[in-house]
């Protein structure tokens, strides 16, 4: 049996992903042009959205899933009077409401009596999330609908201003990580009294990636490796350090609650350390080498 092909291309890219893909198309698309089979992404965009995706590259991929719960900020516009079955312009009506155009004041008092802070959310069927197994996107694509649990998000920020068309208002939401916007239009539309659904969602930043340093598809820019752990504490280890992580060895953890960063004293990224037990910090993804 041939041995598969170690990755051979390591790094991040930050994407601006244009509307009209899925996440998974524009990571097909990067594929053929780094020349690197092994590419995962983190927080998966709709196909109609646009903005940041934060893609790993060969090795970078191992270091996907510490960048999975951080913050994200969105802009989007919310259209009032309608609901769709996918919540966002995408979906066919399914509801219109004889609603007057909310009062920007109104709205505020709602979002910030019922919408910001610690909430809870319930997930749309046009989503990604499994009930036993299956995926709701394909649940819902069978015309089958299946009760879902409210799960607890937090929302930081939600703040909103009028536009040209008194039914359509613009929202900016800074969010934790798991958070629907369309379900957060779809619920303004009706503690206002009627319905809402969202389009043109964009996403501006992830943690401390933002958009201003993402490039396109025709052109990505690639990343160090160490891009991938900036958020994380870096602690530079001597050549006996390096040995120990090679070894797999524990150590007395350094402050905080990591994960915390090692290099080598060249700069290079050796290995990622997490809280193991009280106090004692274990390397778990290692790249290795002096």
């Amino acid at each position: 049996m041939a041995r598969k092909r170690p990755p051979v291309v390591h790094g991040l890219v930050l994407l601006d992903k244009p509307a009209g893909m899925t996440s998974h198309d524009a990571v097909y698309a990067l594929r053929k042009h780094l020349g690197e089979k092994r590419i995962g992404h983190a927080g998966t965009l709709d196909p109609d959205a646009t903005g940041l995706l934060v893609v790993g590259v060969g090795n970078g991929t191992r270091l996907i899933r510490f960048l999975g719960d951080m913050d994200k900020t969105y802009s989007c516009e919310f259209v009032f009077g309608t609901e769709t079955d996918t919540l966002d312009d995408s979906g066919v009506v399914t509801a219109t409401y004889d609603m007057s155009a909310p009062h920007i004041d109104e709205v505020r008092r709602i979002i910030a009596e019922k919408f910001v802070g610690d909430i809870l959310q319930v997930p749309p069927m046009v989503s990604a999330l499994k009930v036993d197994g299956v995926r709701l996107h394909e649940l819902a694509r069978q015309g089958i609908e299946v009760e879902r649990e409210a799960r607890p998000i937090v929302v930081h920020s939600f703040t909103v201003e009028s536009t040209d068309d008194p039914m359509v208002i613009r929202a900016n939401v800074r969010c934790g990580s798991g958070t629907y916007i369309r379900v957060l239009g779809a619920d303004l539309g009706r503690a206002l009294g009627g319905g809402a659904h969202m389009r043109t969602l964009r996403r501006h930043t992830t943690g401390s990636y933002s958009l201003d340093e993402a490039s396109t598809l025709e052109e990505p820019v690639l990343l160090p490796v160490n891009a991938l752990v900036r958020h994380m504490p870096l602690h530079v280890l001597d050549d006996a350090g390096i040995d120990d992580v090679l070894f797999g060895r524990t150590r007395v953890a350094w402050d905080g609650d990591g994960p915390w960063a090692v290099t080598n004293e060249q700069g290079d990224l050796v290995a990622v350390f997490e809280l193991w037990r009280e106090r004692i910090a274990k390397p778990t993804v290692v790249f290795g080498g002096r």
